[in-house]
């Protein structure tokens, strides 16, 4: 999650050309260029950046080397089962060096650790081969420690090994657990006749078995990660060290961000799935050139790829995101897939490659058909914008269509989830805020060099929605959807509802590293055609600026805490994934003085509202219950140790789903919301029998939910208090 949450939030293209002009890096170093070369590149190109274009840049020293050694480290064996102490004595000298090598574009720690960690990759090989020829006794008392921090590197070769055991030894109880539990099923169903039965025996040695495949196939992932991904590991340990979402992207990675960003990218529309060393089409995205060619299917088998009339190539034992990559082009061209067919027919599929949208991204609304009058439901997966195209397809449009879509079907009141938005585009936050303020102060931006910067909202003189809202967050929600739930909790527009939000109050820029290098070097890159190598070296996501509530606040590290505060089933998880506060390189939180601006009066009563809110909560046993697992989840934490004995270990675990199955069991007999599409919508969704039937299962999970059941109630709550106030007042 915390990966997710460093790719949101990201201010306007105009900051690129003036930090561009403020300064270029010059690489002396014509012809052809080393590996070694090119890092070094990296490097100074980043790191100056950095240090010129930061919001709070950290000096380079002996603190920034620490905190750098520790997190590369880390990276590369979090789990403590590649290093020995040995091999960390060995990289211990670099750990107040590394910022002097960064200063001469040096990459001696990272070049020293990875050399001594593909020693050590190759080596765990052959341990976990040997150990899982071995059977496992699962009646000895045993305990595995998971929480790395808590135990120190292997002091020898032979307590690595036995490191590696008890792992492989713990994931293969998992398995075997897992199998008799399938296996006992098979047993009770009616045709259990047919059912080969295996003895314990045999199930123990299927799970190793299944675990050496596991870990084959992990093992293939890693092989295949090339020197260069490696280094971009060591380098975002780098920028991290600044804040934890300044972030290095070499070209590939930029091209898949902003493919994120938008929703969209260029291709078939296919999704595929690894299966056996077979790539398999899992599904066809509805309106894709694939669903409109409709000869592709789901289940067939993609064995060749041409490009055109070119020779196909034959992808057997091709990893899948290099299948993909043969699949993707420009749009217009075409691809043809040599595939067979669930019934072994062998056939060629030409397919003109064009926009595909991923519909998961974008806004949808539903209805809720509740006993005061329908309430419209309006899910927000992230704040998403189309920054290389000017007319694709942007969130506050989206959100502006599905309000109006719902304001025609007669709702009385607006649900907007926030829920597990990590964020996104800065400039759309602010135009959606006026949806629901109209023309006004959303948010202030301040550079670390310069005075605040005050961004209104000007698509709408007047609010296109002035109805009963309520805005949903949690843990998760991150960067834009935390500026919305604030400015119209400041504005007193919104009643917000969930738990207190991640805590990311920083801006983030995607600037160009080659627009950062010197214009001779750049012709250099370009023509180099000796290395084989990309010319472009990628571009960073620099933090250069923190926003501010209009009252002030910050919401850096904070977050937003919401009116009413319903448990949260992430409560027990570790924090450092689920808030910013528990990052050490977080920036800190300030204030500053708040704008002018004028709060609405659309929740009369509000801690009245609030008060009720929470007594329905407290009695509510599906609630307490999710408090209550939290807190099982929180000790277990704390303890992170696991028997490796079969009955003890069943027993723990039994504790644990105890809660769950209860959890389950009351949500399945919980009485469902009553969900409805807009009439707009019906149309786009009856389109394909796929689009109905992922429409039906949305819908279902949807009335299941616990959370947006008692929002509706809030709702309800403040439509009764504003009819109480207008009866009091005379009003009509």
């Amino acid at each position: 999650m915390l990966q997710f949450m460093k790719n949101k939030i990201l201010i306007p293209l105009l900051v690129a050309g003036a930090l561009a002009a403020f300064f270029s890096f010059r690489y002396v170093k014509a012809g052809g260029r080393s590996s070694y070369e090119r890092r070094a590149l990296v490097i100074e190109t980043v790191m100056k950046t950095i240090q010129a274009g930061h919001y709070e840049a950290r000096p380079i020293d002996d603190s920034f080397s620490a905190r750098v050694y520790k997190g590369t480290i880390s990276a590369f064996d979090g789990e403590k089962l590649y290093f020995t102490q040995q091999d960390i004595n060995k990289l211990k000298k670099y750990e107040y060096l590394i910022d002097d090598q960064v200063k001469v574009n040096s990459s001696e720690f990272f070049d020293t650790l990875e050399a001594i960690y593909l020693r050590r990759m190759a080596a765990s090989e052959k341990l976990y081969e040997a150990i899982l020829k071995q059977p496992f006794s699962y009646t000895t008392d045993e305990v595995l420690q998971l929480t790395a921090d808590k135990i120190e590197y292997a002091a020898s070769e032979k307590e690595l090994e036995e490191r590696w055991r008890k792992h492989l030894k713990y994931r293969s109880l998992v398995k075997y657990i897992d199998l008799k539990t399938e296996q006992d099923k098979k047993k009770e169903n009616k045709d259990s006749v047919n059912v080969v039965l295996k003895t314990d025996a045999e199930l123990e040695i299927k799970a190793r078995e299944d675990v050496l495949k596991s870990n084959q196939r992990y093992m293939k992932r890693l092989k295949k990660i090339k020197d260069d991904e490696r280094f971009t590991f060591y380098v975002n340990k780098l920028t991290e060290s600044h804040d934890p979402h300044t972030s290095y992207f070499p070209p590939v990675e930029k091209t898949a961000f902003d493919e994120r960003m938008s929703g969209s990218f260029m291709g078939i529309g296919a999704r595929l799935s690894p299966v056996d060393d077979k790539t398999i089409v899992a599904s066809i995205i509805t309106g894709s050139p694939s669903w409109k060619q409709g000869e592709l299917k789901e289940g067939d088998e993609i064995m060749k790829v041409a490009q055109g009339e070119k020779e196909p190539v034959d992808i057997s034992g091709y990893e899948l995101d290099d299948v993909v990559k043969l699949i993707r082009g420009e749009k217009g061209t075409e691809v043809r897939l040599t595939v067979k067919s669930k019934d072994g027919a062998v056939k060629v599929i030409p397919i003109k490659r064009g926009v595909v949208e991923i519909e998961e991204t974008f806004a949808k609304s539903a209805i809720i058909n509740s006993k005061e009058g329908p309430i419209g439901f309006i899910y927000l997966p992230e704040f998403y914008a189309d920054f290389n195209h000017t007319s694709g397809r942007t969130c506050s449009k989206d959100v502006a269509i599905e309000v109006q879509k719902l304001k025609d079907a007669g709702v009385t009141g607006i649900i907007l989830d926030l829920r597990y938005n990590g964020g996104g585009s800065l400039g759309d936050v602010v135009d959606m805020a006026g949806i629901f303020l109209g023309k006004g102060p959303v948010v202030q931006v301040k550079s670390g060099r310069s005075n605040p910067n005050v961004l209104r909202s000007r698509p709408y003189d007047t609010a296109m929605y002035s109805g009963p809202l309520a805005i949903m967050v949690n843990q998760n929600s991150a960067s834009a959807s935390e500026i919305l739930a604030a400015v119209l909790q400041d504005h007193n527009r919104a009643i917000i509802v969930g738990s207190t939000t991640y805590g990311k109050g920083t801006v983030q820029k995607m600037v160009s590293l080659d627009d950062m290098i010197d214009p001779m070097t750049r012709l250099n890159m370009m023509n180099d055609t000796t290395s084989g190598q990309n010319a472009s070296i990628g571009a960073l996501k620099l933090t250069m600026e923190k926003f501010y509530r209009v009252n002030g606040g910050s919401t850096q590290l904070k977050g937003v805490k919401p009116h009413v505060d319903m448990p949260d089933p992430y409560d027990g998880y570790d924090d450092e994934e689920l808030g910013e506060r528990h990052i050490k390189s977080a920036l800190a939180w300030d204030e500053i003085p708040a704008v002018n601006y004028k709060p609405t009066n659309s929740i009369p009563n509000l801690n009245q509202l609030v008060a009720m809110s929470n007594s329905r909560i407290n009695a509510n046993p599906t609630f307490k219950l999710i408090s209550e697992n939290a807190k099982l989840i929180r000790k277990k934490r704390d303890d992170n140790k696991v028997s490796l004995n079969l009955d003890k270990y069943k027993k723990e675990q039994e504790e644990i789903n105890a809660t769950s199955k209860k959890l389950e069991e009351l949500q399945k007999n919980a009485t469902a919301l009553d969900m409805t599409n807009a009439p707009a919508d019906l149309a786009k969704i009856n389109i394909d029998s796929a689009s109905v039937a992922k429409n039906k299962e949305w819908l279902k999970a949807l009335g299941k939910d616990i959370y947006i059941a008692e929002t509706v109630n809030i709702l309800q709550d403040v439509k009764k208090s504003s009819m109480k106030m207008n009866i009091g007042t005379g009003m009509k």
